[in-house]
């Protein structure tokens, strides 16, 4: 990777991924794109930034041609709550954002990088050590966009030459931005609420298993899966990784640990409920770490220390 854009830079990964990837290969190498503009003060004095609304393709084009770009991370997406709320909005923007991030890359010889989910497994598939390679049924837009885009992804691998990556990435907690409307959201959530001193309001039900990763890990598994010997990869669209799971009355339990006073009540979403309930436990992602080194440093233990120590900082 020499000349890098990063479309979706405002989302909770892009935010986050765009400032690892300046610090790793050069400020200038990295351009910042969103469809709203101004981004961030940090994003946006450190390096380039360009408005692009992924589903017009020619906007990415452009830019892809003005900065000699050769690797894409498609960040682009609406999240499987908020999806829900507005299912041809999700689809549209989802898989019009990587229709055009395809064509694009095979014609000007770019590797791309599309995040998958563990929102693309369904009721069918094995809940517990969910395989790399399984049945694949879900029953949310979200779902069937990401199951889409796997499928499409290994496509232009396949018929056409396109290195194109991906991951199905578990929910995904972070210290810096907030999330914008999944399914994982509350495992955020709940760290401001205790740092804050407020009561939490869980949205699922205190027996519900979910897989997750701490931001730092998830921001060094994209880099180092676009990073790795093309050779080494047996699968491509999409490797299963995860570093934790567990449910919330663990989350709450662990957050007591340090802060003895905070209090968790529960008030289902019914529709959170039904989408988690259709996710898998937990995945094998042991192909991830046999293709191309995977290997997460936080558990739900490290994860709580440093939440709660950058948010008392921070808010």
């Amino acid at each position: 990777m020499k000349n890098i854009l990063v479309l979706g830079a405002a989302g909770q990964i892009g935010s986050e991924l765009t400032m690892k990837l300046r610090e790793i290969y050069g400020n200038s190498s990295v351009v910042a794109s969103d469809i709203k503009l101004p981004l961030s003060e940090a994003l946006s004095q450190s390096g380039p930034v360009e408005k692009i609304d992924a589903t017009k393709a020619e906007e990415i084009a452009l830019v892809v041609k003005k900065y000699n770009i050769d690797t894409i991370f498609n960040l682009v997406a609406i999240l499987s709550a908020t999806a829900e709320k507005n299912p041809l909005l999700g689809w549209n923007i989802g898989m019009g954002a990587l229709l055009n991030c395809l064509e694009i890359a095979k014609e000007n010889h770019c590797a791309l990088f599309t995040p998958s989910s563990i929102g693309a497994f369904g009721l069918n598939t094995p809940m517990n050590g969910t395989p790399q390679d399984t049945i694949q049924r879900p029953n949310t837009i979200y779902g069937v966009t990401k199951v889409s885009g796997e499928l499409l992804s290994d496509y232009y691998f396949t018929r056409f030459g396109v290195d194109t990556r991906s991951v199905r990435f578990p929910g995904l907690i972070s210290n810096v931005t907030l999330p914008g409307g999944g399914t994982t959201d509350y495992a955020v959530e709940i760290y401001y609420a205790a740092v804050k001193g407020e009561t939490f309001y869980c949205p699922l039900n205190k027996n519900t298993q979910l897989d997750m990763m701490y931001m730092p890990d998830a921001l060094d598994c994209a880099i180092k899966l676009m990073e790795a010997d093309s050779s080494k990869l047996v699968h491509r669209n999409s490797f299963n990784v995860t570093a934790m799971h567990f449910t919330p009355e663990e989350i709450y339990n662990e957050i007591k640990k340090h802060i003895p006073s905070f209090k968790m009540e529960y008030r289902l979403d019914e529709m959170r409920q039904k989408i988690a309930d259709s996710w898998p436990n937990y995945m094998d992602d042991s192909c991830a770490r046999k293709e191309w080194g995977f290997s997460p440093k936080f558990d739900l233990s490290l994860m709580t220390i440093d939440m709660l120590e950058t948010l008392k900082s921070k808010i």
